[in-house]
């Protein structure tokens, strides 16, 4: 049985999650050493999903399930049997990666090293879904611009009012200023509104759409680069992008149509689809960014959603869709 260590770990660390009181084996013991020590100590133990085996300076170098150790003769060695490619993590590892990490790799319980590759425990599967669950929550209230420390979930949820208030205000006055900078943006396009009044008719479509791609876009690579830090950014911004501009060519056209037997105008048409389809290819763009720069800064991705990335959002989409039907209509017009 692996003894209780000492180390202190960063909180929300896979080493302030884990557990140490897991059953551990040496490659040179036998399966009817390892049935002994389980029935002997099963009590003793937090988890017994797994039995780690540990060489004789305690690295890791293989594991073994139970059932692995009820099928197998009494007098076979573990390390004729033992997986050897063993999925771990550091201590100073987040929680939420370390969770994740066992989903996409479908084990029970996320085994913890330290740099050296020593055993120190597991997080067991209990404890994931703990994780899962703080964390989820955590990221749902940084998406709707709540600001929340690590931590803070319980304490904010069931919090006085002036906690509430004040970690909910900050964004929603970002929020605000963005709506304000929108009506300058409206504002300043006033000749082409007026030149085609239809066209402030579809301000909320094409604002919506661009939203819609890029929350979309920003949950996917949020989620996958808590699973791999290392992405390769210009190949997944390549990717994004050529979804979206597939996107924006089906949603484009269909613009058109709508553009042409609703309202029978093709210029109108014409300035629907091409604004739609920048602005969808702009958002899908902003969302894979953002995160990714937030990350390199050591901020949570999931901060860089919510308010902040509707706001960017909303004005570049204002930006684009006026400067695209200025643009047709004095060229039209000239």
């Amino acid at each position: 049985m692996h003894q209780e260590k000492s180390h202190q770990f960063p909180k929300h660390s896979a080493g302030a999650a884990m557990t140490t009181s897991v059953p551990t084996a040496r490659a040179g013991d036998m399966v009817g050493d390892v049935e002994a020590l389980l029935l002997k100590h099963a009590y003793e133990f937090a988890t017994i999903n797994y039995i780690y085996v540990i060489d004789e300076v305690d690295k890791l170098i293989g594991v073994l399930s139970i059932k692995d150790v009820f099928s197998h003769d009494k007098k076979t060695a573990v390390k004729e049997f033992m997986a050897t490619k063993v999925v771990s993590v550091r201590a100073h590892t987040h929680q939420e990666r370390a969770a994740l990490l066992a989903v996409h790799h479908s084990i029970k319980a996320m085994p913890v090293v330290d740099h050296d590759n020593k055993f120190l425990g597991v997080v067991p599967s209990d404890t994931i879904l703990e994780i899962f669950h703080s964390e989820h929550i955590e990221d749902i209230l940084k998406g709707v611009g709540v600001v929340v420390e690590k931590g803070e979930v319980k304490d904010l949820l069931n919090g006085k009012i002036s906690i509430q208030v004040r970690r909910r205000l900050p964004w929603l006055v970002f929020g605000l200023l963005g709506g304000m900078l929108a009506a300058v943006v409206v504002r300043f396009f006033e000749d082409a509104l007026t030149a085609q009044v239809l066209l402030a008719a579809f301000i909320p479509a094409v604002v919506y759409m661009a939203d819609a791609v890029g929350s979309q876009t920003q949950t996917i690579f949020i989620r996958n680069l808590a699973l791999d830090h290392e992405i390769k950014i210009g190949r997944y911004i390549g990717r994004e992008l050529l979804i979206g501009m597939l996107l924006a060519l089906f949603l484009g056209a269909l613009m058109v149509i709508i553009a042409l037997l609703w309202l029978g105008s093709p210029l109108v048409g014409v300035i629907l689809s091409t604004s739609l389809a920048a602005t969808i290819v702009a958002a899908s763009l902003i969302a894979v960014v953002l995160p990714w720069l937030f990350s390199k800064l050591k901020v949570d991705p999931a901060t860089a959603s919510g308010p902040f990335a509707t706001t960017i959002r909303d004005l570049l989409s204002l930006l684009i869709y006026f400067g695209i039907a200025q643009a047709v209509l004095t060229t039209v017009g000239s």
